[in-house]
């Protein structure tokens, strides 16, 4: 239901507000505000911070003067010139029009005996005033104040609530209303959901059914679906997929600048997920079909369009940019990756790389800053010999007897420690490879290192097993294994504890570097998934391990098994998701706009 305004039929900021309601100017002309400052007195607020409503007695039920209805789906008004109330039905019968209508001009205003909302009976729509919504709001304020406890002291400055480090929590439980609302509206799990729900697996733990080739989608997207953060904000409803599509439509109704391809406004992955996750985590443990976030990832990703199998690492990169762009083409704005407030995407997995170019001539030092969602990482080159092709007969070989075609990288152990040491160890750039100095004002040989500024809350890792050689036109997959800990600090590859160890005392945190001290806990992580890969290059088949209340389970497309932790350490690795061990929650700043 659309709401009249009450104001001057005038072009603000490029647009033209609606006529106001003919029956509430002159019901204004011919009574002025008084009648509406006056009905403060007659509204009363249920504390703390509820909504406003005509003052009754607790034991009085308001009826409809014409049929004697008293509320459900009907609304009550109440006549602001004789207090007559009467019934509205849209779009049936309105006991209220009536009055209105056979009543002297001034009875089509009313006001709402449950909401104290103005009404205009005549145009049976809501209609808006500043004097009678500057009397509820007052009515709001004095209930507040004097329902306040004595021993709440109450600051004069409101804006300062915002700078609080600490936000209380209240645990919501129903009142009465609700508790029989929630009897009425829901109805039980049947036997079959409630006895899955009983076993020990996990809520949330449900197989995903192969489409054709896309093993590769169900590895990532298990691995997404019990992601805490990304959990948590679905499943609180803090993308709502019913609104969302309502809002693109009215959105796209008013536009045109998508007429050519409405298809494109529709899409949406955060709904997708949103649904996956309600069905996901309904308690039904039958394999569940994403077939409609397949096509909607198509819509996306339409270079990736096809029944062929692809990569799980390229997915998880084009999802987040879909969920990404989504948002970016809803705000109307850009916004950067890096500070992580532009969608949920980049708030759970997006974080800050430092690069480090310091000429070798003069010691000068060239930053910048990248953001990521996450970090691929080269295998630890193998200490005795040279990259070479492997043949079909030696691929499980590791005893140096094998044929010149054995590749030795695929023998041997890498750790994950000791890749990220790799990528963050410094690098002498080649000569084909140098940059210009802006203070030796020529080109000079470099070292350049990498380093972590700010962690993600989820910290992935993709391992590079695929090699492509565009000198030989061939690509091939390393199957070296690869151990990884179940728990992993982070904190040896950050930016300030790089620089400390380049510079000693000699360094200070400048720049905007954060201290150690908010680092310390959050740069603890644990592993909660493995993607791993196996077999070859064309053909291969992704599976998902996931570390759920202490337990791993294997989710092997449509089925899930239990597997001990034994398992997963064997497994070839080729993503990993880490999620630091202690989250901190900021209160949410409301910010004035100017």
């Amino acid at each position: 239901m659309s709401s009249r305004i009450d104001h001057h039929h005038l072009p603000i900021n490029g647009q033209i507000l609606p006529q106001p309601c003919p029956h509430l100017v002159e019901f204004r002309s011919r009574n002025g505000a008084k009648p509406f400052r006056a009905l403060q007195d007659c509204l009363r607020v249920k504390p703390p911070g509820g909504h406003a409503s005509i003052r009754r007695e607790p034991n009085e039920v308001p009826r409809c003067g014409a049929c004697g209805e008293s509320g459900g789906v009907t609304r009550l008004y109440a006549c602001v010139t004789c207090a007559a109330v009467h019934c509205h039905t849209p779009p049936g019968p309105s006991h209220a029009a009536v009055h209105g209508e056979s009543m002297s001009p001034g009875h089509e205003i009313a006001v709402d005996v449950d909401r104290a909302e103005l009404f205009c009976c005549a145009c049976r729509d809501q209609v808006y005033d500043r004097d009678f919504d500057a009397a509820v709001v007052l009515a709001q304020t004095a209930a507040s104040t004097l329902h306040a406890p004595s021993s709440i002291v109450r600051s004069p400055h409101p804006e300062n609530l915002r700078k609080r480090r600490r936000v209380d929590y209240r645990p919501w439980t129903p009142d009465p209303r609700e508790r029989v609302l929630m009897g009425s509206c829901s109805s039980p799990l049947n036997a079959t959901v409630l006895d899955s729900c009983s076993r020990d697996f996990p809520s949330g733990l449900r197989g995903l059914n192969n489409l054709g080739n896309t093993c590769f989608m169900n590895s990532v997207l298990q691995a997404l679906l019990h992601t805490p953060p990304l959990r948590n904000y679905f499943l609180s409803d803090r993308h709502n997929r019913y609104y969302c599509q309502k809002k693109s439509t009215v959105v796209n109704n008013g536009s045109k600048s998508n007429a050519g391809n409405p298809t494109d406004s529709r899409i949406c992955l955060a709904c997708d997920m949103d649904d996956m996750f309600s069905a996901v985590f309904s308690g039904d443990r039958t394999p569940y079909s994403p077939a409609k976030f397949l096509y909607s990832w198509w819509q996306h990703a339409a270079n990736l369009a096809s029944y062929e199998q692809q990569d799980a690492h390229e997915f998880f990169i084009s999802m987040l940019d879909g969920i990404h762009e989504k948002v970016e083409k809803d705000r109307r704005k850009t916004q950067s990756q890096g500070n992580g407030d532009c969608c949920v995407a980049h708030r759970v997995f997006s974080g800050i790389l430092r690069s480090d170019v310091m000429c070798m001539a003069c010691g000068f030092t060239s930053t910048t800053y990248d953001p990521c969602v996450d970090i691929s990482l080269d295998l630890e080159p193998n200490q005795g010999g040279s990259a070479k092709m492997v043949s079909t007969k030696s691929n499980h070989s590791c005893n140096g007897e094998a044929d010149h075609m054995n590749l030795s990288q695929n023998c041997g152990t890498s750790t994950l420690m000791g890749c990220l040491d790799r990528f963050t160890r410094p690098e002498r750039l080649g000569s084909d490879q140098k940059f210009f100095c802006q203070q030796c004002q020529v080109r000079q040989e470099s070292l350049k290192q990498m380093s972590i500024r700010k962690l993600p809350l989820v910290s992935c890792f993709h391992i590079k097993r695929f090699e492509h050689s565009s000198i030989r036109k061939m690509s091939r997959k390393v199957d070296r294994y690869l151990q990884f800990p179940f728990s992993l600090d982070m904190a040896p590859y950050l930016s300030s504890s790089i620089l400390r160890s380049r510079f000693g005392n000699r360094y200070f945190p400048f720049d905007g570097d954060e201290p150690d001290a908010s680092n310390k806990l959050s740069s603890e992580f644990e592993l909660f998934a493995v993607v791993t890969h196996t077999g070859k290059l064309d053909a291969g088949h992704y599976v998902t391990y996931l570390r759920l209340s202490n337990q791993w389970y294997k989710c092997d497309d449509a089925w899930v098994t239990e597997v001990n932790e034994s398992i997963v350490r064997a497994a070839q690795g080729y993503m990993m998701f880490y999620v630091q061990k202690v989250l901190y929650y900021k209160a949410s700043e409301k910010r004035v706009v100017p």
